[in-house]
């Protein structure tokens, strides 16, 4: 167990890196009320957005080790490490700090993870799924994200729509997750011409397109309170529904359903909370129009 959680680990610090680089690059360009395809365009220009891509790809390196060794239980709940190490990598780049609020949230999260896979103990590595078991979850999925993206798109620009769209992302990163697992282990057993020829390879790829596009327009949708904690704990709850649906993984139930609860509360009160900050705020869309506003306390410091 430990090599899937050392790639899920590292997964999880460049997809931070990611995030800092990416939403940087897109508050450099238009706002838009629906979805424009020449957004990608117009990123593809910006350097930061590119180095923000290369991190993106060692993350899928390092997660489709992590998923090819790990239970999908395991591996995707870690990404909640995401919104506190990017945090810290924006301190960092941004030469501010984080606040002692930030720093307690990123322990609530923390610790809420370790109970919460403590008390799950997940099991389970099925290496193949039968179609019978696709079918409907990818059914159900792509369902879930067209009723999501809809609508997203009848409401204005804010967290409404923020929310939505993070949640959109949340599900497509979940299902690539998913079928990314399958191809990995059809690439172990059947060598480099069975992972191009089966059609999970081209799914996850598909789904992982489709999770970046999301994500860009929930990033200039709305504040970042709103599309985060949508992101990060949909990711892990649709990935946990999906390895013990899909993968048939298993998870304690009976009375270790209570520790669970309370881990994920605690996770979902350090997201919801590492969101507010002003560091993290600073990322989002409304700071793009007031950049005036903020700087001091991002840096821990108050205001002249």
């Amino acid at each position: 167990m430990l090599l899937p959680v050392l790639f899920a680990l590292g997964a999880a610090l460049s997809n931070a890196l990611a995030t800092v680089l990416q939403r940087k690059a897109a508050l450099t360009v238009p706002k838009s009320e629906g979805l424009r395809v020449g957004l990608i365009l117009d990123l593809l220009r910006r350097p930061v957005w590119l180095a923000g891509i290369v991190a993106v790809i060692t993350a899928g390196v390092c997660q489709a080790v992590a998923l090819a060794t790990g239970p999908i239980t395991v591996v995707q709940p870690l990404f909640v490490l995401e919104l506190p190490l990017a945090l810290v990598i924006a301190a960092a780049l941004l030469q501010g700090r984080l606040s002692r609020a930030g720093w307690l949230a990123v322990g609530t999260v923390v610790a809420g993870l370790g109970v919460v896979l403590f008390a799950a103990s997940p099991e389970g590595n099925r290496t193949q799924v039968p179609m019978t078991h696709w079918i409907p979850a990818v059914a159900v999925c792509v369902a879930a994200v067209a009723a999501l993206v809809v609508a997203a798109l009848r409401r204005p620009e804010g967290r409404g729509r923020a929310a939505c769209f993070g949640l959109a992302t949340a599900i497509s990163y979940a299902m690539t997750a998913a079928l990314m697992k399958t191809s990995m282990h059809t690439l172990d057993d059947g060598g480099v011409t069975a992972f191009f020829t089966t059609w999970q390879t081209y799914g996850f790829a598909l789904f992982g397109v489709c999770a970046l596009f999301f994500l860009e327009n929930a990033m200039q949708s709305g504040p970042l309170v709103a599309s985060q904690p949508a992101l990060t704990l949909g990711d892990a709850c649709v990935s946990l529904a999906l390895g013990i649906t899909v993968y048939a993984e298993y998870v304690r139930t009976g009375w270790w359903l209570i520790p669970q609860i309370l881990g994920a509360a605690l996770i979902a009160a350090g997201v919801l909370a590492l969101s507010r900050l002003p560091l993290a705020r600073r990322l989002a869309s409304e700071e793009k129009e007031q950049p005036e506003q903020g700087t001091a306390a991002d840096a821990g410091t108050p205001a002249p």
